[in-house]
């Protein structure tokens, strides 16, 4: 049980600065502390963590990483790097999804005081680390011997963020591909015949993944349950508030075409297990 221990909080702090040096692109926009910078702070995590696995950072005793941690670590590193890589491949072609990101940052960017920018960036930070600390405990908890049940769990999780990097990355192309047939129409293809927002659905169970790959670890370990229920439900509520935003913007651009309206009376917003139409209503959501 690693609970409060000096190597633990070094290793948080290493991460936290690695989190900041890759996001810290967002001083150029205030948004990419949440989009790029987000997508390349989980990648330098992944990558940290396979670097304290293998050397322990050259100070840190360790007995290499399990196959689950490799695994883990790995798709860390995938997911920041499709979503770093997609989300500046789409603001250098895309004129309208420029054009959204300079209607929601455009004003505040010019008005945001330097330390606000850099209490968003501290903040955004803690919460990479915190959404990668199951991985990061594992990391730190493999002591060269992995039980049955520990192999099963981690691979459960690690699974389950597989599928959701799928489903992200096929979302993806395929409203690529629609938007460049029909760039003013809604997409209802692919994915997005069974969820409007089959992208923010990935997120959420990607994460879903990453929490689940820890449950076993813990114990009674109570600051590492804190720790990872904390970043948890930190992800999903900004996916929850994401999801939320694109759904307005879509309500705002095609809300008065009747196939639109047909189409969300039908197709729930992020998972068809959980019917739910719309998100405009809920309030605690921002």
């Amino acid at each position: 049980m690693l609970g409060l221990s000096s190597t633990m909080w070094i290793v948080l702090a290493i991460l936290l600065g690695v989190a900041l040096l890759f996001s810290c692109c967002g001083f150029k926009k205030f948004v990419w502390f949440m989009s790029i910078g987000y997508g390349l702070a989980v990648c330098g995590i992944g990558i940290a963590l396979l670097v304290l696995g293998y050397t322990g950072f050259g100070f840190v005793k360790t007995n290499g990483m399990s196959y689950p941690a490799l695994v883990l670590a790995i798709l860390l590193i995938l997911y920041g790097l499709r979503l770093s890589g997609f989300l500046i491949y789409r603001e250098a072609k895309s004129v309208s999804y420029r054009k959204t990101l300079a209607a929601v940052s455009g004003k505040d960017e010019k008005k945001m005081p330097v330390f606000v920018k850099a209490t968003i960036w501290i903040f955004c930070a803690i919460l990479y680390v915190l959404e990668t600390y199951p991985v990061t405990y594992r990391v730190l908890s493999y002591d060269g011997t992995t039980s049955t049940t520990t192999m099963i769990v981690g691979f459960v999780g690690a699974g389950i963020s597989l599928i959701a990097l799928i489903i992200e990355t096929l979302a993806d192309f395929q409203k690529n591909a629609a938007k460049k047939k029909n760039p003013h129409e809604f997409v209802s293809t692919g994915l997005y015949r069974w969820v409007r927002c089959p992208n923010y659905a990935g997120e959420i169970l990607f994460w879903t993944g990453m929490f689940i790959s820890g449950c076993d670890l813990y114990h009674g370990d109570y600051l590492a349950w804190i720790l990872s229920i904390l970043g948890y439900l930190c992800i999903i509520y900004v996916m929850l508030s994401g999801a939320k935003r694109l759904e307005g913007r879509q309500n705002k651009n095609y809300g008065k075409e009747e196939s639109y309206q047909a189409y969300i009376a039908k197709t729930p917003l992020l998972f068809r297990c959980l019917p739910i139409k719309s998100l405009q209503s809920w309030k605690w959501i921002k």
